[in-house]
């Protein structure tokens, strides 16, 4: 067992951006709802990506099952998490991404803010900070409320919350959290199981009620199943339908973890999109003053800017969790690499502005060191 990495002091970040960051919240959380209601939308925004991208294709092909089968989501809880850095040379607050499945670290974070406000009060004095400045995290026990919420629209008091994990998963206590606040504050049993132990153990009734290892489920939480990693065989792919198929209330629905797919966002940032799905014209411009360039790779005038000068570009695939994006002259020897194979590969990816922050010096601690 090991810590999770840290910053051993806080870092300074305006208020005023920050304040900017939590207005924006909610107004994207709506966002997120009536796009995932826009059946169409979806399929069509992401139509190509699905012929160069399989992983894709194949949550799509949940979505439609879902779709053919008039299913209707009665219940939808969105447990989000938005990204964004404060670029430096134009000082706006730009969102990286929206995360619509597996929201990490709500956990974690509420402690490693006592952990701050702690030290700070032992050697704020000597460093010239003040622990009183180090904003309160309160995301584990609004995430825990709001998993408990669903589960008492869900009514069934007997039902338990599922946390979809990995096998091997390394963020279990971050969970844990979770879970403790909901068997402490909430009287909620919460149970772990992997893809594969649902599809061993879980079946679907003909009421809809979703039943793992004989206890009926009221709520699906997954901290699994955004990357091809997580479906190494069928069985993950047929838990994962047998889930959708369920009344639980799933976090996230097919229909909102698509949302959040990158291809999403790119096609988001364009002229118009946002006012489909929002009528307010304040609120739309709050959301566009976050959105950092995003293009897709069918525009040959930022192919042609992207390769002569990559460092102004990330390249990113359709995936989360990390580690998966392009930088610098890789990204010049991809985007040549994709004009010699051809269009169809291209859908695979979208580019987006590089963001570059003020440094901050700070210490790092991983593993003890």
């Amino acid at each position: 067992m090991t810590h999770a990495p840290i910053s051993l002091l806080p870092t300074q970040f305006p208020e005023s951006y920050r304040k900017q960051a939590c207005e924006v919240a909610p107004i994207f959380n709506e966002l997120v709802d009536r796009v995932s209601l826009d059946a169409k939308f979806i399929q069509d925004s992401l139509s190509r990506t699905k012929k160069a991208d399989i992983f894709t294709s194949r949550l799509l092909d949940i979505h439609s099952k879902m779709l053919e089968s008039n299913k209707k989501e009665d219940i939808r809880l969105g447990l989000h998490r938005s990204d964004y850095i404060l670029d430096e040379e134009t000082k706006s607050l730009l969102q990286i991404e929206m995360n619509t499945i597996s929201c990490s670290f709500p956990g974690f974070g509420r402690l490693v803010t006592e952990l701050h406000q702690s030290l700070l009060r032992s050697h704020g004095d000597h460093l010239g900070l003040d622990s009183e400045r180090v904003p309160k995290n309160t995301s584990n026990s609004q995430f825990a409320d709001a998993m408990a919420k669903a589960w008492l629209e869900y009514n069934n008091p007997r039902a338990v919350v599922m946390i979809v994990v990995q096998p091997d998963e390394r963020n279990m206590y971050d969970q844990h959290w979770l879970s403790s606040v909901l068997r402490e504050k909430h009287s909620i049993v919460t149970i772990r199981k992997s893809l594969a132990e649902v599809e061993t153990e879980g079946s679907v009734q003909e009421d809809g009620t979703l039943i793992v290892d004989g206890q009926e489920v009221s709520v699906v939480y997954y901290r699994s199943g955004y990357t091809p990693r997580d479906y190494p065989s069928g069985s993950e792919w047929n838990a994962r339908l047998l889930i959708e198929q369920s009344s639980a209330v799933k976090c996230p629905s097919i229909a909102y973890h698509l949302a959040g797919i990158k291809k999403i966002q790119q096609e988001l940032a364009k002229p118009g999109v946002p006012e489909r799905f929002m009528d307010n014209k304040d609120d739309v411009a709050k959301l566009r003053k976050c959105f950092a360039g995003l293009w897709s790779l069918d525009d040959p005038e930022i192919i042609k800017k992207a390769i002569e000068k990559p460092e102004l570009f990330v390249m990113k695939p359709q995936r989360e969790g990390g580690g998966n994006n392009i930088y610098g002259d890789d990204v010049r020897e991809n985007l040549l690499r994709l004009q010699k194979e051809g269009e169809e590969e291209n859908a695979a990816y979208i580019l987006m502005q590089r963001i570059f922050p003020k440094v901050s010096n700070v210490f790092l601690v991983r593993e003890g060191v």
